[in-house]
């Protein structure tokens, strides 16, 4: 997030996250609290399309980790919404099933989406994913988002069980040769129990890898051993 309100509570009373919502679902809200150091599109932003994406941040009792979005990269704001003005949910494994306007269904992202969604035995079939990013905003508000360069960015759920480093390499050409056959970039992570990691660097065999985790950012050799973190990462 480029900018990042006030917590609307003591910062020590930041000890947890509820588990009714999970890092990257969108949520609808009747409202947004405004904070000091709102940019002055956020409200415009919020009014047009009320939607937040959940973020990994940990927040106090009754509260969730939101960022608001704008048009554009820099347009991104952190914030937090009160759990009671949570109108509705959706996870980025719910959008895979959505479909944009038909007059924007062949922008590159939404082709690509298109085509990993009907791939039946393609190496993402076997995962539990969806979008997340530009695309899933727009599949989940229907308001245009994506552009021609936009990226496709997709979360890959491996909670239950490790991912191997070959197969993460499979998985990873798989999807790189998708990306490069319709002309965009296609970016992956990984949703663990040490938190998010990029399937990139996974499937690249570093020693450690970067997992973001609502406590905060860690290097770890196995995101599938950091059982110790517990609850939504």
């Amino acid at each position: 997030m480029q900018v990042c309100a006030a917590p609307p509570f003591a910062i020590d009373h930041a000890l947890s996250y509820d588990a009714r919502w999970r890092s990257h679902d969108l949520l609808r809200l009747r409202s947004l609290p405004v904070s000091d150091n709102e940019p002055a599109w956020v409200r415009d932003a919020f009014e047009r399309t009320p939607y937040a994406v959940v973020r990994r941040a940990l927040a106090a009792e009754d509260f969730v980790a939101i960022g608001v979005r704008g048009v554009g990269r820099s347009q991104r704001y952190g914030a937090w919404a009160r759990s009671a003005d949570v109108v509705s949910t959706v996870s980025p494994e719910a959008l895979t099933s959505c479909r944009p306007l038909a007059t924007r269904s062949a922008l590159p992202a939404f082709t690509a989406l298109a085509a990993l969604r009907d791939d039946a035995t393609g190496a993402l079939s076997p995962f539990v994913w969806g979008p997340t990013g530009s695309t899933g905003f727009e599949l989940a508000t229907q308001r245009p988002t994506v552009t021609e360069s936009s990226d496709l960015d997709l979360l890959i759920r491996t909670l239950e069980a490790p991912l191997a480093r070959n197969d993460a390499s499979e998985l990873l050409a798989y999807l790189q040769a998708l990306a490069q056959r319709v002309g965009i970039r296609l970016d992956a992570q990984l949703e663990t129990p040490a938190g998010g990691v990029a399937l990139a660097e996974w499937a690249a065999g570093k020693p450690r890898v970067l997992a973001r985790h609502a406590r905060g950012p860690h290097l770890t050799a196995d995101p599938w051993a950091a059982m110790n973190y517990g609850g939504e990462p």
